[in-house]
């Protein structure tokens, strides 16, 4: 076991790149009917009065600025729907890893916990990380966490403006947090100098 800063590595045996499964994203989902999630994002505006308090001069302002309000829930519910999506590429990913594993002697104990020392996959989440994947602004375990908690994004409507706003980050976090510390402990990082993945778009 190599042991670099506070951070402890598998050790592989050999000295043999392994390549893995590529990871398949999602860089920019698709959205239907945006005219319908605006409106739907306008009634959270008028139904939580998130004008109160908020002085405007006259009706024309007070239409425009619950418009503003709307396009910018829109905009934070289309980027937690991407986080949402990667994560759901990434729990897919990890799990034709863990074929990949399976299926090789070198690395098959790697993910069992009673050896030590081992992997969990939350390891894997970090993997990408090392590797300096290009996310174009996704925080991976906010979106590894998101999908965690949402079998499928709900629509719009479900959520409040505080979750779309502020909420989805720490639920993602946590709930991130959470999977992770369930593997027994210790777990040790997978060395990224030992293995090699392609990052393809399928995005249609």
């Amino acid at each position: 076991m190599e042991i670099i800063g506070d951070r402890k590595f598998v050790e592989i045996p050999g000295d043999k790149l392994h390549e893995l499964p590529p990871l398949l994203v999602h860089s920019s989902p698709h959205f239907r009917r945006l005219d319908k999630m605006v409106d739907m994002a306008a009634s959270i505006v008028e139904t939580e009065d998130m004008l109160a308090g908020m002085p405007l001069p006259n009706d024309l302002a007070e239409q425009q600025r619950k418009m503003d309000l709307a396009l910018n829930l829109v905009e934070q519910y289309k980027r937690m729907v991407w986080h949402w999506r990667w994560g759901d590429d990434v729990l897919e990913w990890i799990r034709q890893c863990e074929i990949t594993f399976e299926n090789r002697l070198e690395l098959r104990n790697l993910l069992h916990a009673e050896v030590w020392p081992h992997a969990g996959r939350a390891s894997f989440v970090q993997l990408l990380e090392d590797k300096s994947v290009p996310m174009d602004g996704i925080q991976l375990e906010k979106a590894v966490g998101l999908r965690l908690t949402f079998r499928q994004p709900p629509p719009i409507s479900c959520f409040s403006n505080q979750f779309l706003f502020y909420l989805n980050d720490s639920v993602g976090q946590s709930a991130f947090q959470a999977w992770a510390s369930k593997n027994p402990t210790p777990v040790s990082a997978l060395p990224p100098e030992r293995f090699t993945l392609q990052v393809v778009d399928v995005t249609m």
